[in-house]
């Protein structure tokens, strides 16, 4: 478990989560009051909470834990990180707020899609519906010295997705809005599963880009410079897969056809191809899900225009 301090209010948490390092990014927001963004999934807890230790805030001290969304590998862990964090609520998406509270039905679907993955991200506990905050896009939480932090609601990656702007800095925690960023390699490559909305995406990336951040705080993994250049290279990599996926299923290609033609056209992912194929977690999401979800989109809405 490694923290790194980012800015003098920001600190990055690696939890670590099954071992793998610079996977999983959560992050400490520290004015008056600390706010967690991200908790990564249940089994990457315990690695959480020391973070949270070597970074010096205490958990009396963490006022909010704010989730982009709910799948595992990003708001798994808040029922159990709750046990530990007296005085905080968790900041989510309203459409995500009952599966925080009942999280079964999560739980089993993240078991049919993910299989193994999620056995060791591990099961979601509840959280009390008291201790949840559905939010609305704009909506502020003021930690003190400065410190704040507003939501901006940014649907495509899931319809119950949001990022995080921090004002201080004019940094952005873009959850999986903005891709997956593999920072030894210095690529981007996509994170679309099913049920992925392309127009939802690009709207989203709009919206962070209007933002005019200084740096982007990617849950996979880490701080990012040039951060308006990447959203718009982003944006144009989502195009790029949509007009692949578009004609695959127009001419009824396989699923190894149309990612052997994604990776033939996307110079990101040809650049991070070895380092994605011997990932257990990436070759399965980037190389399988991600692509499904741009076939699911082209068949049900056909293309979106740029």
């Amino acid at each position: 478990m490694h923290v790194t301090r980012l800015e003098e209010h920001v600190y990055l948490i690696d939890v670590e989560t099954a071992g793998f390092e610079n996977f999983i990014a959560s992050y400490v927001l520290k004015g008056k009051r600390a706010a967690i963004i991200e908790t990564g999934p249940t089994s990457s807890v315990p690695n959480l909470l020391s973070g949270l230790e070597k970074a010096g805030v205490k958990p009396e001290d963490v006022a909010y834990v704010a989730v982009s969304h709910i799948h595992l590998d990003h708001g798994g862990g808040v029922g159990t990180l709750l046990k530990s964090l007296p005085g905080a609520k968790v900041i989510v998406h309203p459409r995500g707020a009952p599966h925080l509270a009942n999280p079964e039905k999560l739980w089993q679907q993240s078991r049919e899609v993910l299989g193994t993955i999620a056995d060791f991200y591990g099961q979601p506990e509840p959280v009390s519906p008291e201790r949840i905050i559905g939010t609305e896009d704009g909506a502020t939480f003021d930690l003190g010295k400065g410190v704040s932090l507003t939501v901006v609601e940014t649907l495509g990656h899931a319809s119950h997705h949001q990022s995080y702007y921090e004002t201080l800095g004019r940094g952005v925690f873009p959850g999986d809005a903005a891709g997956i960023y593999l920072r030894e390699l210095d690529a981007i490559v996509p994170t679309t599963p099913a049920p992925f909305r392309l127009d939802g995406a690009l709207t989203a990336l709009d919206k962070l880009e209007g933002l005019r951040p200084k740096a982007l705080y990617y849950s996979h993994f880490g701080s990012a410079s040039n951060p308006v250049e990447r959203l718009r290279a982003y944006a144009d990599q989502l195009r790029l897969w949509a007009e692949v996926a578009r004609r695959g299923v127009q001419e009824k290609q396989s699923l190894e056809e149309v990612r052997r033609r994604i990776i033939e056209r996307d110079s990101q992912v040809r650049k991070a191809l070895k380092f994605i194929e011997a990932h257990p977690v990436l070759n399965e999401t980037v190389l399988g899900n991600s692509v499904q979800g741009f076939m699911q989109f082209a068949e049900k809405y056909g293309t979106v225009k740029p």
